[in-house]
């Protein structure tokens, strides 16, 4: 879409623009021009962090968390203790996720081992009269 990439090159000035002169000409076309702009996240404060470009935008990595990496607390006695119990929560679903795996080869090969033992057991077809 060459018309996007352009005004993607003016930035929100130029969606604005767009925005306004959509909801002018129709105001369908406004609505829709408006609906497109939230789903892409070309108009959501939340694509920065929640925090402008021109407030605190020099030093983003304090305070500043992601779902992998917590931000800091400002306590460092907290922020050990914190990361002492999520390292020991990640090492707990590890060994489970191991023991449900074990579990289920157990299951497994008992399923299978009664399946040989009774197809072992069951009788063998006789020869066939011929008529």
């Amino acid at each position: 879409m060459p018309i996007v990439a352009k005004l993607d090159e003016l930035g929100k000035p130029g969606w604005i623009a767009l925005l306004i002169l959509a909801f002018i000409v129709y105001w369908p076309l406004g609505f829709a021009v408006l609906a497109f702009l939230f789903w892409s996240g070309r108009m959501g404060c939340w694509k920065h962090g929640g925090m402008s470009r021109w407030q605190g935008g020099a030093d983003r990595t304090s305070g500043v968390g992601t779902w992998w990496q917590p931000s800091s607390s400002g306590n460092r006695a907290f922020d050990e203790y914190r990361a002492d119990t999520l390292r020991r929560l990640e090492e707990e679903q590890r060994e489970f996720k191991d023991f449900l795996g074990r579990l289920r080869m157990a299951k497994d090969k008992a399923e299978f081992d009664q399946f040989m033992a009774e197809r072992r057991n069951r009788p063998e077809p006789g020869p066939q009269a011929s008529a």
